[in-house]
């Protein structure tokens, strides 16, 4: 016997409703691409007609253009988060390319691809990923200026030096969509050793030190602590 009590439907702030759509848009761009970020497609997805969508982008150009944005945040700051209070830049610098390394990484790398390709017929995700592309040189250049202020890193130009992290990362990220098991190890480790020159680390610097987090047990040496130790002096070139 059906019961009589009908659930009772709970009505979602617009901020709330907006950031759901956003939220879920967001979640196909990265596991499907943006060309599948539609109003219909959104609305499927929450079970809602497509003009409630509409009502929050009338464009679906721009609810691609947000999709991408929240996801390239989203990554951004769980790869590289703007606050870092449990351990040194070395050590963030190495969870950094410890995360953006493998299958894991490969989503965020067809995303920006996607979006790329995407961006010279599209203004408005254009603009994006101007913007996404700015946001991550600076986070990179703010970790690598706070590094050489503590004396672990060795540069004249911190942002010289992020923009060539970056632009080893995104050559590497190209071929996400291939295969890459026989890969040499000099061509896998290519963006660490970019890192670690640039910023006169010795090699391993960056590959053999405890991540932010782990326990200590990982380093090996008992003599290491939570503390990375300064860099010394690069020898000159």
């Amino acid at each position: 016997m059906p019961s009589s009590v009908q659930r009772k439907r709970i009505r979602k702030t617009p901020e709330a409703r907006r950031a759901e759509i956003v939220e879920t848009a967001a979640r196909v761009a990265l596991t499907e691409g943006l060309e599948c970020v539609t109003l219909r497609r959104i609305a499927d997805e929450l079970a809602v007609r497509p003009g409630l969508i509409s009502h929050y982008f009338p464009s679906a150009e721009d609810l691609v253009a947000e999709a991408f944005s929240v996801a390239a945040t989203g990554e951004l700051d769980a790869l590289l988060p703007a606050d870092r209070p449990d351990g040194t830049p070395t050590q963030y610098l190495a969870r950094y390319f410890a995360l953006s390394a493998g299958e894991a990484y490969d989503d965020i790398s067809r995303l920006w691809i996607n979006a790329r390709h995407l961006s010279r017929y599209r203004p408005v995700l254009r603009d994006r990923v101007a913007e996404q592309e700015l946001a991550s040189d600076d986070r990179l250049e703010d970790l690598i200026r706070e590094g050489v202020e503590r004396g672990e890193f060795r540069t004249d130009d911190p942002r010289a030096a992020a923009i060539q992290i970056l632009v080893v990362l995104d050559g590497l990220g190209a071929h996400a969509n291939t295969d890459r098991s026989n890969r040499p190890e000099a061509v896998t480790r290519m963006a660490v050793t970019t890192a670690e020159r640039e910023l006169g680390l010795p090699y391993g610097a960056l590959t053999d030190v405890r991540l932010p987090g782990e326990p200590a047990e990982r380093t090996g040496p008992a003599e290491r602590t939570d503390q990375a130790d300064p860099v010394p002096p690069a020898e000159p070139r």
